[in-house]
C-alpha cells in the first residue's frame, strides 16, 4: 500500500507536467507575465504581491469565493475539504500505522469516513443538481463526456472507500476484498488520468487567480480596460455613455432574475 501511493503521487506530478508540456500552460503565464509588465501603469511593491497573494489563497482558494452561486460554493468546499481530509488520513494510516499492530488513534479513521461522506455530500450534490448542462441546459445526468472523467472517478474512489469498509466493519470479506479491488481500480483511474481529466486545474486555478489580482494591481488588466463607473463624472459624460446618462445606477436584475431552465 505505501508503494501503491507514492506509484499515485508520482502518477500525479507527471500527468501534471505533461499536461503543462501539452496545454503549454507554464509558457502561457510566463508570456502573459511578460505582457502585463510592458503595459504595467504602476510598480507593484512586495508587500503589496503578498498582500495579493494572501487575498488569493484566503478568496479563491481556501473559501472559494469567486464562485458567486451559493449552492456551487457549498458543493464545492464540501467536495474540496472532503478530499484534501480523505487523501491526508489515508496517507497517515498507511505511512505511520501499516501494521495491524500499529494501532491508529480513534480520530484518524473517523476523519477518514467523514472525509469520503463530505466527499460524497458535495459530489453527489454537483453531479445531480448543479451541472450546468443538467440543471440549465436539460440533460440527463447520466450523460457522460470526457470531461466528467475527474469527478467520476473521484465521486467513485469515495463511494467504494465507504462500501468497502462498512463490509469489512462486518466481517464479509468477500465483498470486502471486491469492493476494495473497485476502490483501488478507481482511485488508480482518478490519479493515473491527470492529463485527460480536471485534476491538474486544482494547481493552475491559483496562479491564474494570483496573476488576475497583479494584473489589476499595476493597472495592466491584461490589455482590457477598466470597468466603467457612472458615478464618476468623466465615465458618465463619455459619447458611449450617452444613453445610459439619465437611466438609474441600479435597473434590477435583468438576466440573473430568474434561472436559465429554458430546455
Amino acid at each position: 500500500m505505501q508503494a501503491y501511493v507514492v506509484a499515485m503521487f508520482l502518477l500525479v506530478i507527471a500527468g501534471t507536467v505533461l499536461d503543462m508540456i501539452h496545454k503549454k500552460s507554464a509558457q502561457y503565464f510566463f508570456e502573459n507575465t511578460q505582457k502585463a509588465k510592458k503595459s504595467a501603469k504602476r510598480t507593484v511593491s512586495g508587500a503589496e504581491k503578498t498582500s495579493l497573494l494572501l487575498k488569493t489563497i484566503t478568496s479563491e482558494v481556501l473559501t472559494s469565493a469567486e464562485l458567486a452561486n451559493p449552492r456551487r460554493r457549498i458543493s464545492h468546499l464540501f467536495t474540496m475539504y472532503g478530499f484534501i481530509t480523505f487523501i491526508v488520513t489515508t496517507v497517515i494510516l498507511v505511512f505511520a500505522y501499516p501494521t495491524p499492530a500499529d494501532q491508529a488513534p480513534t480520530i484518524l479513521p473517523l476523519l477518514w469516513h467523514l472525509g469520503a461522506l463530505m466527499l460524497c455530500f458535495g459530489g453527489y450534490w454537483f453531479w445531480f443538481f448543479i451541472r450546468v448542462d443538467v440543471s440549465s441546459e436539460g440533460h440527463p445526468w447520466y450523460r457522460l463526456v470526457r470531461a466528467d472523467l475527474f469527478i467520476v472517478s473521484l465521486l467513485a474512489t469515495a463511494t467504494f472507500a465507504l462500501i468497502w469498509s462498512a463490509f469489512q466493519a462486518m466481517g464479509a470479506s468477500g465483498l470486502s476484498i471486491f469492493f476494495f479491488a473497485l476502490f483501488i481500480l478507481s482511485s488508480t483511474v482518478l490519479f493515473g488520468t491527470v492529463l485527460w481529466s480536471k485534476f491538474a486545474h486544482m494547481f493552475f486555478k491559483p496562479a491564474a487567480a494570483y496573476q488576475k489580482r497583479l494584473t489589476k494591481a499595476d493597472g495592466s488588466r491584461e490589455n482590457l480596460p477598466e470597468l466603467a463607473d457612472r458615478a464618476n463624472p468623466a465615465d458618465r459624460d463619455r459619447h458611449s455613455m450617452e444613453l445610459l446618462k439619465d437611466a438609474p445606477l441600479h435597473m434590477g436584475l435583468g438576466i440573473e432574475r430568474e434561472a436559465p431552465r429554458h430546455y
